[in-house]
């Protein structure tokens, strides 16, 4: 396999800020000061070697990212986040469906190093995405200034029992523009399945899996039969509705950073960063993601 430049060599793109994708986020290798700092917090709190693009959106807009990190951390360090995404994973409603036998992947040239880190790559985003729904839903909840109802049962928070998780290693990101144009086209196509949306942000997961274009066309014959029959849809709306519930309790325990009331205009931004993520593209890959690693075989990251 030969990877695919990273997003340290963007060709004719901007280096400080992406604009060959359609949401703009600043670079892991352009990020400088507080922000490369925050970069690197993430990478080491979530246990995984790149920034979700959510963060590096979040990124773009002054203090945006330090007011949010700062506000989620906490419940990050914690255990909370961590412990309520593990009880969303449990109770995901996923279709029951074969786990790729090896032969098939040897039919299409995908050998042990590939399926490996294939498995790193799907194990990093099932970690991180469950995650990143359940505290993009508090902090939508808190940018509401909703006071939220209690909920009858308790927080999952498990305080300094919590660790760290292991890293998971993983390639670079590969840059859409770099692409061969038929692996671009099949990571669009892939994208669509899922969204109720036109403009949905691009899934970082699949251009980390374009490295492996067999792997995309194997995942496309798995999950479009799903969406076609409306199962995916509800596989999403189930693991929507349950990550609310769950964000709830969550927000219940956010502190704003500066100790102030939110300018209006700062709400708004970061609101209108955050929400195409946790009302779409997040939602989706929990579940598209949760299945495609049950048909692949979970790698023990």
């Amino acid at each position: 396999m030969t990877l695919i430049q990273g997003e340290a060599g963007r060709g004719s793109c901007d280096h400080d800020v992406e604009r060959c994708d359609p949401v703009p986020a600043v670079t892991e290798a352009a990020a400088s000061g507080e922000i490369a700092v925050i970069f690197a917090d993430i990478r080491r709190v979530l246990g995984v070697e790149v920034v979700n693009l959510v963060w590096r959106h979040l990124a773009t807009i002054p203090d945006a990212l330090p007011w949010t990190w700062g506000m989620l951390r906490p419940l990050y360090i914690n255990g909370t986040i961590a412990a309520e995404a593990a009880a969303l994973h449990h109770d995901l409603v996923l279709p029951r469906l074969p786990q790729f036998p090896p032969e098939a992947f040897a039919a299409v040239d995908l050998l042990g190093g590939d399926i490996s880190t294939i498995r790193h790559v799907l194990a990093a985003y099932d970690r991180t995405n469950a995650m990143a729904l359940i505290a993009l839903f508090g902090l939508l909840r808190r940018l509401d200034n909703e006071p939220p109802a209690r909920a009858a049962a308790s927080l999952h928070g498990v305080g300094d029992l919590y660790e760290t998780p292991p890293s998971i290693p993983l390639p670079s990101l590969p840059v859409m523009a770099e692409l061969p144009p038929a692996t671009a086209e099949l990571v669009l196509i892939l994208n669509r399945l899922g969204t109720q949306r036109d403009d949905a942000v691009l899934a970082s997961m699949y251009r980390h899996l374009a490295y492996w274009p067999a792997y995309l066309a194997l995942a496309w014959t798995l999950i479009a039969p799903r969406d076609a029959d409306g199962s995916l849809d509800r596989s999403i709306a189930d693991a929507t509705a349950k990550a609310w519930v769950r964000a709830t309790r969550v927000a219940m325990q956010l502190h704003d950073p500066s100790a102030a009331p939110i300018d209006p205009t700062f709400n708004d931004a970061v609101r209108a960063a955050v929400e195409p993520f946790a009302g779409d593209v997040i939602a989706k890959m929990v579940v598209i993601c949760a299945v495609l690693r049950a048909a692949t075989g979970a790698s023990q990251a």
